[in-house]
């Protein structure tokens, strides 16, 4: 007869993630948790934001990498926040701030096995969004509690009520079993650090909020008497100590020092030392002699591990299941520079072996992240969940010296029961009344659906489309260009469905230089009127090198580095200045949108540049079969 398992809880530990749609507040929230429970001096300079600590995050203003952190919190013996009387015990906070992107889903999903509650943070204006939907229903499905935080009560459109409505529609959409739906509920205004139990009456600090996370989110459970159990969920380095393990201790105790097995995700197990081991306390990594379930740690002295992998007993080993997450629905192409100009821009990583190597390495710390193969050896097809993403990835790898050629993005298909099927997205816009029937016509050459209009009265409309993930590929520009930058766009990844069939979605064709040089004033004057231009004098140029896009049917081959005729002949007039009209210089993801399927990206330290697959202008007539257009005047 089997022994029956005794489960005891960690009560002074709670583990938590924070998820929501991309910038409903996670981020600021955490801030002033950690500012309320003294993690900071009262005369520390702490920066806004303070967990986005990646370049990238800070400039884009949103959360890539999940990442932990720790508040320590005291109640008193009413069960209740201390105020500073009577006897108090303290509460140790691990909290996961998790990305709000749809595109960066792999890290939610990492994240969510740390952990043993969310709360789930909701805009008090806009309400539950597709990536509300998605981290929802991966925090019910591994059975987690869920705390609903209504944030941005203070807006002046806010819609309190009708938020939690649509909150409780979405629990019932995503089959929640009751007492799932029997969530408590906390109004909060994250950039002001209040939370309140009744929106009527303005709170005064985040007291509230911790009072309900520390009495509805259960405490790390384990087994009494269990052998050494930490699951890998992320991975991180520093130059002193090597690879670094993070994990979450689910049963028994890890020691410095101590001798563990090492399972790996291959099925062989073999026996490590513990050289290091931290815990969090705030935004440190504090040394400990040892860690209890429950504890969310870091060890090193594991060169090799990897995201997914466990940390067992040394003489009783039992692996933990490996982390699962969904398909990646987007792939590009990524090589080795192979421009006339590789190399001139400051790159200093331009080998196939350099590249290949950060691409392996990209794929043990990011697990929704795919490399394969390509029929070329310098060359690679990376899977990933979205445009953003893989463009995080190159700009990333631009930063670190990488020169490469960037394919156009392609969504990556399956086939069952021998027909081709294609990933659908779940589409949310929110714009003014004005632009209905333009995004309508938009979504409408794309082979949508729509499946939901809601018209508020405050003069905005909220419509959901399905669309072909194919179809959003090159939308989200001509989205904020045709709302005039009114709009708000979000979609996440909803089924595979049959091949939807051709879309085409950009109607413009492509001005190529036809000659290497530096662009001229004077050249680029007399093109402007053909089309928008997208470099600037004095900017080098190549054959096959994408200067501009014209409306005219056909590419247009045209030289920008033409330069002025001079002659001994003076005028009073004829040398003035001649103002050129101001030129559109893309960003990584406007390019990657840009480009056609007989174009890439040139994208060094320096610049991104679009070009031609095949930069001779005799070979693409010849492989096409038709003739560019030439510039009559070159």
């Amino acid at each position: 007869m089997e022994a029956k398992t005794v489960l005891k809880t960690r009560d002074d530990i709670r583990n938590v993630a924070i998820i929501a749609h991309v910038d409903h507040g996670k981020t600021t929230l955490v801030d002033w948790m950690l500012r309320q429970s003294g993690a900071f001096r009262a005369n520390q300079n702490v920066a806004e934001r303070v967990m986005d600590s990646l370049d990238l995050e800070r400039e884009k203003g949103i959360t890539i990498l999940a990442k932990n952190t720790s508040v320590r919190w005291r109640v008193g013996e009413d069960g209740l926040s201390w105020r500073g009387e009577g006897p108090s015990h303290e509460f140790k906070v691990n909290i996961i701030d998790t990305p709000g992107h749809a595109d960066f889903g792999g890290e939610v999903e990492r994240g969510l096995t740390m952990v043993d509650g969310v709360l789930l943070l909701v805009d008090a204006s806009e309400g539950p969004l597709p990536q509300t939907r998605f981290v929802l229903r991966k925090a019910l499905a591994r059975n987690l509690p869920v705390l609903l935080v209504i944030n941005k009560i203070d807006r002046t459109d806010a819609r309190i009520k009708e938020v939690v409505d649509d909150v409780y529609g979405l629990f019932l959409d995503l089959d929640a079993t009751d007492r799932q739906i029997d969530f408590p509920i906390v109004y909060t205004v994250a950039r002001a650090g209040t939370a309140t139990l009744d929106p009527a009456v303005p709170g005064t600090d985040l007291r509230p909020l911790f009072d309900v996370l520390l009495k509805y989110i259960p405490p790390p459970a384990y087994e009494e008497g269990h052998g050494l159990q930490a699951l890998v969920t992320n991975l991180d380095a520093t130059p002193f100590v090597g690879r670094i393990a993070l994990c979450r201790v689910m049963n028994g105790t890890i020691r410095k020092g101590q001798t563990v097995s090492w399972c790996r995700r291959d099925g062989e197990i073999q026996p490590v030392k513990i050289t290091e081991l931290y815990v969090t306390e705030a935004l440190d990594r504090v040394p400990a002699a040892e860690a209890r379930a429950g504890e969310i740690i870091a060890v090193a002295g594991i060169p090799e591990i990897n995201i997914g992998e466990t940390l067992a007993a040394e003489l009783d080993p039992k692996p933990l299941p490996v982390i699962n997450v969904d398909e990646p629905s987007l792939a590009v192409t990524l090589g080795i520079n192979t421009s006339p100009m590789a190399g001139v821009d400051g790159g200093t990583k331009l080998t196939a072996r350099l590249l290949k190597n950060r691409l392996d390495v990209e794929t043990l710390g990011n697990v929704s992240i795919r490399v394969l193969p390509s029929d070329r050896p310098d060359m690679w097809i990376v899977q990933g969940r979205g445009e953003l993403q893989l463009a995080v990835l190159v700009e990333t790898m631009r930063r670190e010296g990488f020169e490469m050629t960037v394919g156009k993005p392609e969504v990556v298909t399956r086939t069952v029961d021998g027909k081709v099927q294609e990933p659908m997205e779940l589409l949310s816009i929110d714009v003014p009344e004005a632009y209905m029937g333009v995004i309508t016509q938009m979504l409408g050459i794309r082979r949508s659906k729509m499946t939901q209009m809601v018209n508020h009265g405050s003069g905005r409309v909220r419509m959901e489309f399905v669309v072909p993930a194919r179809g959003l590929i090159g939308f989200h520009n001509a989205f904020m260009i045709d709302t005039r930058g009114t709009g708000l766009v979000s979609h996440n990844f909803d089924h595979y469905a049959p091949w939807q069939g051709d879309i085409h979605t950009r109607p413009t064709r492509s001005m190529l230089a036809d000659r290497s040089g530096a662009a001229t004033g004077y050249a680029l004057l007399n093109l402007q009127e053909r089309g928008t231009l997208f470099i600037a004098p004095g900017d080098p140029v190549y054959e096959g090198m994408v200067i501009g896009e014209t409306g005219r049917p056909n590419d247009m081959d045209v030289n920008p580095a033409k330069e002025k005729k001079q002659t001994n002949v003076r005028s009073e007039t004829h040398e003035l200045t001649v103002k050129l009209s101001s030129y559109r210089r893309l960003s990584l993801e406007e390019a990657l949108e840009f480009i056609k399927d007989d174009e890439c990206l040139e994208v060094t330290p320096k610049a991104v540049r679009i070009r031609k697959v095949v930069l001779n202008a005799h070979e693409r007539e010849r492989r096409r079969g038709v003739k560019s257009v030439r510039d009559d005047d070159d």
